[in-house]
């Protein structure tokens, strides 16, 4: 695979010169962290169907990942090829990164909700030598699923099965034998490792080009953002991170799993967000910090409060995806004792603004937070001219931490000249800095901290055979933020129900946190003199139908 990430080049220079980029990968880090702290707790996992609780010293977490590089060089898995895991917050998905980053393949990290629509074009896109993906998860059969997309992906040459007794499993091909201990080991773990600037992670990400796009980052880009994260919010080795967030979104990646190790701290993960379970977690580890979006904020508080656990270890928790209510913050520091921190970041970028611990906890829920050391942001009108403070406009962002550009999809990059990055968000910035998102200039939709492919389900649902016009918008709702409405205008004489609806995107193999969760059926759209939908009246539309049960 060759990996065009045209928008590191031009930085490189001044990025160095600046000490805004580290030049480390994060096999220094973890070597670094197993000279330091061999016998340290660097990872403890739960699965919280059955309680299980793993547990890895750095020392053995860093074997356990040569051993499982060697593993998948024996898979025919070398420089540059692309390893797909589409696995929940297990200890392998650590273990396979940091493998990876031993030979110098990429992780392609996929979220485990995705089904064969999104997978079958992710894994194509992609170019994945190799998927690593749980037999059953959430009662669904993920082996299943991906053998059966297998036969139409030329490039997918193996599936490795977690939790599986069979002879791809993935105990059976990369654990069970000590790989590290055979005699070209050492060539093979040291001659492949990437560079600083080179591609190790491709994240996919929703937007509004009709297909998901795959974000390129190389660890230079990644740990710059964290180098600042860590900073604004006083993290270092001491740090028990907590991550529940899926680790196959950037939060979980980035900040659950490459942020301790660079740290040299503790990372604590659990697979499926049950409150009552992160509760025993943080308690039992000593967790310090966590990151999640908003919905993971309110069930944390409402379980400490129910059952009576403090969690006084847990010093701060940054929310990020949504606004926070401020009722929310002030029962949270009540509850929970902790400093409630917003932010503000893309796939794209890491997260580049948030509240410092010092500011009242007002600002956490009137503001998305300030830059970070490394970033600059401004607000433009349409004409890109910076507008005085207070004023809204476009979000435009330059950043150490800004991605390679979007795989085979240069044209796609939205990034000027001089290095600025339209983010699609629209907001305003008050006096000392700090910004608000007021909405978005595109047509994205985040449900819990999850961005909904608004234009691929709508052209979905135009091949419905009763639909005529269709748009998707957000309702409000206070615990996922956002939600997902179909307004549908259907052919004459035909009809349509929300059980149809539903049911013909389950046929379309559509991630079922994707389908509306609520249909308005119209006569006729509001549209523009040209024919276009106008998406703004629908939204008052529903504002009016929020009185009704939900269908």
């Amino acid at each position: 695979m060759d990996f065009d990430a045209v928008l590191l080049p031009p930085r490189r220079a001044a990025s160095i010169a600046a000490g805004l980029w580290p030049d480390r990968t994060i096999n220094d880090e973890l070597d670094a962290s197993v000279a330091a702290f061999p016998d340290k707790i660097a990872l403890t996992a739960m699965r919280a169907e059955n309680g299980e609780v793993r547990r890895f010293t750095y020392r053995e977490l860093a074997a356990l990942a040569d051993r499982v590089a060697v593993g998948l060089s024996r898979l025919g898995v070398g420089r540059n090829d692309v390893v797909a895991m589409q696995l929940p917050n297990w200890w392998q998905f650590t273990v396979v990164y940091l493998a990876c980053a031993r030979i110098g393949a990429v992780i392609n990290p996929l979220m485990p909700i995705f089904r064969e629509r999104e997978l079958s074009f992710m894994l194509g896109h992609g170019e994945a030598k190799v998927l690593i993906v749980p037999k059953t998860f959430r009662g669904f059969d993920h082996e299943a699923m991906a053998r059966g997309l297998q036969p139409n992906l030329p490039a997918l040459k193996r599936i490795v099965v977690i939790d599986s007794d069979g002879p791809d499993s993935f105990e059976a091909l990369l654990t069970a034998q000590a790989w590290e201990k055979e005699p070209d080991a050492a060539d093979i773990l040291t001659r492949s490792r990437p560079g600083p600037d080179d591609i190790t992670m491709l994240m996919y990400t929703s937007g509004t080009t009709g297909e998901p796009k795959g974000v390129m980052h190389s660890t230079n880009t990644v740990m710059a953002n964290l180098v600042q994260y860590a900073r604004r919010l006083r993290l270092d080795h001491d740090d028990v991170v907590l991550m529940a967030s899926p680790m196959a979104h950037q939060t979980g990646a980035a900040y659950g799993m490459m942020l301790p190790i660079l740290l040299h701290g503790r990372s604590v993960i659990l697979d499926k967000w049950e409150p009552a379970k992160a509760v025993e977690l943080i308690r039992a580890e000593g967790a310090t910090f966590t990151m999640a979006s908003t919905p993971f904020l309110t069930d944390l508080t409402k379980t400490v409060q129910e059952l009576g656990l403090p969690v006084p270890t847990l010093r701060s928790f940054l929310c990020s995806g949504a606004p926070i209510p401020g009722p929310l913050v002030e029962q949270a520091r009540k509850v929970l004792g902790t400093k409630i921190v917003s932010a503000w970041g893309m796939t794209e970028i890491g997260v580049i603004t948030m509240i410092d611990l010092d500011d009242d906890d007002e600002r956490a829920y009137s503001t998305d937070g300030k830059v970070i050391d490394g970033a600059e942001i401004r607000i433009v009108d349409e004409a890109g001219e910076e507008l005085p403070r207070g004023e809204v406009g476009r979000l435009v962002v330059r950043t150490c931490s800004a991605f390679g550009g979007y795989l085979k999809r240069p044209q796609w990059n939205n990034v000027d000249a001089e290095g600025w990055l339209d983010s699609g968000d629209v907001a305003k910035m008050d006096e000392q800095g700090y910004i608000r998102i007021s909405g978005r200039n595109k047509d994205v939709i985040i449900r819990g901290g999850e961005n909904i492919p608004v234009f691929e389900i709508e052209s979905l649902l135009y091949r419905h055979p009763a639909v005529e016009q269709v748009a998707i918008v957000a309702y409000p709702d206070e615990r996922l933020g956002e939600r997902c409405c179909a307004v549908i205008a259907p052919k004459a004489g035909q009809t349509i129900d929300f059980a149809s609806m539903v049911d013909f995107l389950k046929a379309q193999k559509v991630a079922m946190q994707y389908i509306p969760e609520r249909l308005i059926v119209r006569e006729t759209m509001p549209s523009t003199a040209t024919g276009k939908i106008q998406k703004f009246k629908l939204r008052e539309l529903l504002r009016e139908e929020l009185s009704l049960p939900q269908r």
